[in-house]
């Protein structure tokens, strides 16, 4: 079995994707819920929530994806009217 470029990029993308997506599900939900972690890493990634300016900072990164999809989209709409106009 033969292997294409476009094979090996969308297995990239794809891996890529569940190791972000693992990722995000950890430091939002998974790492709250487990005891509290002897490495500094990791007990500031299970103590980010706690104080008032940085009370929902876990959620920081996950969000930026629909303003991403709401920014590219906008920009495709853009270019559409520019071509036609």
């Amino acid at each position: 079995m033969r292997f294409l470029k476009e094979d090996l990029v969308r297995s990239a993308f794809i891996a890529f994707g569940v190791t972000l997506f693992a990722g995000f599900f950890y430091a939002v939900v998974v790492s709250k819920l487990l005891p509290p972690y002897e490495n500094w890493l990791l007990a500031a990634i299970q103590n980010d929530w706690y104080g008032i300016p940085w009370q929902y900072y876990c959620l920081i990164v996950p969000l930026t994806l629909p303003v991403i999809i709401v920014a590219v989209y906008l920009h495709w709409l853009s270019m559409k009217m520019f071509k036609h106009a």
